[in-house]
């Protein structure tokens, strides 16, 4: 998720962009016209989120909306939840400079559901409750896989939110073109209280919500672009594509190798991305987090179908945008601001539509973080709460009202500091944090989910080693990367410390974790109960003993 190779960032190109407003001023768009958008959107999700609110007093409202979703709702609300804006900037910014190897990222985000489809949604959703680790946990001792699959989550979600804070304030500061440092603090630190108050007031519905009306309005804003796009070429792809080679002077932005080349540690480099793009999306949690809101395990697949649908459909959109930024703007142009290439998106707005259309874009790209920042809150508060709080330290031993509680309280402690990381950030290279996400996922949860659903002879032990062991190779890993030193783009440029040569550690920590759970299992001289892992095949296979079984 970060742009490895390049100076560019997938998931953390705001800051950048802010950096560009500041610079030019309000020479582009119209700070009133900005905010007066994202004021409007602000309120009709407070709308939604207040309404939520009056239903969320038990931990299955809270946690999982109730299990009131239709397969239709929750898979426009996935689509919100995954279709990070900064990636919007990032792949269209992609596209337009490298062409064919920027539309690469599109096509791994996509190929990464049908893992999820395949592997993970119904089986999760029939043997889960409400998190994760009810999974990982549910044939295996409690306690230390509980603790293991919270700290996982934790550390997940909160690189996450360093990333997407640090965005919110930099964006926020676009449509307002305040510059100062303190003046972005000061809207990080805004943007996190509402980020409070959505979560803690509406629960799950109300995020739910959130991410429903904001996939709606980028896929809505996106497609009104690529139409508009295309009329100006005749609905013609060929000729766009032909445009956009002319405009830039480079025939290579039709084939590969513009960006990936011959070099092998290049081409390493996007393997490892690679791998950890496809195999780290089905084990997101404040992904997985979204299989139980649903009642019925068909409604669980026709999720992640219907949000294969349209994030399929987004990133067909950015194929087009990307081009359409090559063919309509100036190479020099894009790369002049000192965003790079995420500029691209927002100035081809601003070239399509003038200033109401980039307000629209730019208030849409700020739903999109509020979206994904509300998810992951929402996931951090759970597994919290109910991972570590109601399952490890009451042992079990407290009502749905005090669970509730506890996520609640949970839900402020992770919004200040999130609030907290997101301002010290600032300014900062962050992409290698939300990289640093999915690899965690992929190492660290997706190796023991597999192995819980579909290996009997897998043991506490192998859980335990593979989920540290990938956890804290990719931390190591990333530690001693060039994302962190030696590089421009490094977040210690000055010093180069950097042992590991690649930017992603997912090639050594994935493979790492397998091996792990796996040689931890039959290294294992306690087997674990037959009883109960007859019990998750059958459950997972077939829901008998699932929430809301019984009803449908």
């Amino acid at each position: 998720m970060n742009s490895l190779i390049n100076a560019s960032t997938i998931e953390a190109g705001f800051a950048p962009l802010a950096t560009a407003a500041a610079e030019a001023g309000s020479d582009v768009g119209s700070p009133l016209a900005n905010i007066s958008i994202f004021l409007v959107f602000v309120g009709v999700t407070l709308f939604f989120v207040i309404r939520a609110s009056k239903n969320t007093s038990t931990a299955a409202d809270y946690y999982a909306g109730g299990r009131s979703f239709s397969g239709t709702q929750n898979g426009t609300a996935i689509a919100g939840d995954y279709l990070s804006a900064a990636s919007f900037l990032g792949i269209v910014g992609a596209i337009a400079i490298y062409g064919y190897d920027g539309f690469l990222y599109s096509i791994g985000f996509l190929v990464a559901w049908l893992i999820a489809l395949l592997l993970v949604a119904e089986l999760m959703r029939n043997t889960g409750k409400f998190t994760m680790a009810d999974v990982l946990s549910f044939r295996l001792r409690q306690q230390p896989v509980r603790i293991a699959a919270a700290i996982s989550t934790l550390a997940v979600c909160l690189f996450y939110l360093l990333a997407q804070m640090a965005g919110a304030g930099a964006l926020v500061a676009l449509l307002l073109g305040i510059e100062s440092g303190l003046g972005q603090s000061l809207i990080i630190a805004v943007v996190g209280s509402l980020m409070i108050f959505y979560v803690f007031i509406g629960g799950m519905k109300g995020t739910t919500w959130v991410q429903i009306i904001k996939a709606t309005l980028l896929i809505a804003g996106s497609a009104v672009m690529t139409i508009w796009v295309l009329a100006l070429y005749g609905f013609n792809f060929s000729e766009l594509l032909g445009s956009a080679v002319e405009n830039t002077g480079e025939a290579a932005l039709l084939e590969p190798g513009l960006q990936y080349g011959a070099d092998l540690f290049t081409k390493l480099d996007f393997m490892s991305l690679g791998i950890a793009l496809v195999l780290g999306t089905a084990a997101l949690p404040h992904v997985l987090i979204r299989f139980y809101t649903v009642p019925t395990a068909k409604d669980a697949r026709k999720s992640v179908v219907v949000a294969i649908a349209l994030i399929g459909a987004f990133y067909l959109f950015t194929l087009v945008l990307g081009y359409g930024a090559a063919a309509l703007l100036d190479t020099e142009t894009i790369l002049a601001a000192p965003g790079g290439q995420n500029s691209a998106a927002p100035l081809l707005a601003y070239e399509l539509g003038g200033t109401f259309l980039l307000g629209f874009i730019a208030a849409v790209a700020f739903a999109t973080i509020l979206a994904v920042v509300a998810g992951l809150t929402i996931t951090a508060s759970a597994s919290f709460a109910h991972d570590v709080y109601a399952q490890v330290i009451k042992k079990g031993k407290i009502d749905s009202a005090g669970e509730v509680k506890a996520a609640k309280m949970t839900v402020i402690v992770v919004g200040i500091l999130a609030i907290l990381g997101g301002i010290s950030a600032q300014g900062q290279n962050v992409a290698f944090l939300v990289a640093l996400a999915f690899a965690v996922a992929a190492s660290a949860n997706l190796p023991t989910i597999l192995y819980s659903l579909f290996w009997k002879r897998f043991t506490t032990r192998g859980a335990l080693w593979s989920m540290y062991g990938g956890l804290g190779s990719a931390l190591l890993l990333i530690a001693f990367s060039p994302v962190v030193w030696g590089r421009d783009t490094s977040f210690f440029p000055e010093i180069d410390l950097a042992l590991y040569p690649l930017t992603n550690p997912g090639l050594v920590s994935i493979p790492l974790a397998f091996l792990l759970g796996w040689l931890g299992s039959m290294t294992s001289k306690v087997s674990e109960d037959p009883a109960k892992q007859a019990e998750m095949e059958i459950r997972s296979l077939t829901g008998v003993g699932a929430e809301k079984a019984a009803e449908h």
